[in-house]
């Protein structure tokens, strides 16, 4: 019935409604009333959660999939399924960013071996301060390569430390290191494992590790799924900002690295891991719990 008014509609400028209303068989007056209110009331309900979807995805910075748009909607109070979620970012183009994959090459050797691979994948960890990884990665600016070391805690998945430079030095780890103990303040010791990079076999790095009560753990060589978490968050950090920017100088690019890691992901990019909460809000809710015991 609402295509024959619709249609009417359209020809009303070149034919009478009564005729036209004739031959499709129906009444003036149904068509007279659709007039007055041509959206149903399934259509206005679209438009106003393609609104809350919009907000949703502009604040992820355009990188949200509909899951996780119909986690957040589904925290406002909103009861809608993820189809129809899907289906309406699709018809208005609202897409999630995919796509970063490593390059490929040969990773393979046998170097000194400075700690066994105490880890040994168990990434499943309880208790915050217990484990840490880490690694470095470069990002490319019109001034030169921009060189980003992380540090990140198992049990949330959060950002402890970091360090930005331009030269991949043992400085660069140590720092990112730093930040971490600094900001986290392990009462108890800490294991903390990397990849086989020189920054991490360092007689440096490894003083470090002692004086801070810590214990070293490190990935086979060319093994990219020993230290995963790592390599998960630059591919996320690469997909969803670095790939959809040009950094004219290295400032320009450690400002918005900045904003992605302490801005977005640690209290707000939802992960999987948490279900669907940030890194910070989850360790939020288990501090809570303890409390609570």
């Amino acid at each position: 019935m609402r295509l024959k008014y619709a249609l009417i509609s359209r020809l009303a400028t070149d034919y009478p409604i009564r005729r036209l209303c004739q031959t499709l068989k129906v009444h003036p007056s149904g068509y007279y009333a659709w007039l007055a209110n041509p959206h149903s009331e399934r259509a206005k309900e679209d438009q106003r959660l393609l609104g809350l979807i919009k907000h949703g995805w502009l604040e992820s910075g355009g990188i949200y999939g509909y899951r996780k748009i119909h986690d957040g909607l589904r925290e406002l109070g909103e009861r809608c399924g993820h189809h129809r979620v899907a289906r309406l970012m699709r018809q208005e183009g609202l897409r999630s960013q995919t796509g970063y994959r490593r390059r490929p090459g040969h990773y393979g050797g046998r170097p000194p071996l400075a700690a066994p691979n105490r880890l040994a994948r168990q990434f499943n960890v309880t208790e915050p301060n217990r484990v840490w990884v880490t690694d470095i990665t470069y990002i490319r600016t019109y001034e030169g390569w921009l060189y980003l070391a992380i540090v990140i805690d198992l049990f949330s998945r959060q950002v402890i430390g970091w360090s930005m430079q331009q030269r991949m030095s043992s400085d660069l780890a140590i720092d990112a290191l730093l930040m971490a103990v600094w900001r986290r303040k392990p009462k108890q010791e800490v294991m903390v494992h990397s990849d086989h990079g020189s920054q991490y076999s360092s007689a440096d790095w490894q003083s470090f590790l002692k004086a801070n009560n810590m214990i070293g753990s490190m990935s086979r060589r060319g093994n990219c799924h020993d230290n995963v978490v790592a390599e998960s968050f630059f591919q996320l950090l690469k997909r969803e900002r670095v790939k959809r920017k040009i950094y004219g100088s290295r400032a320009e690019a450690k400002a918005d690295v900045f904003d992605y890691i302490e801005m977005f992901y640690n209290p707000k990019r939802r992960h999987g891991f948490n279900s669907q909460l940030s890194p910070v809000e989850f360790e939020k809710r288990y501090f809570s719990s303890l409390e609570g015991v």
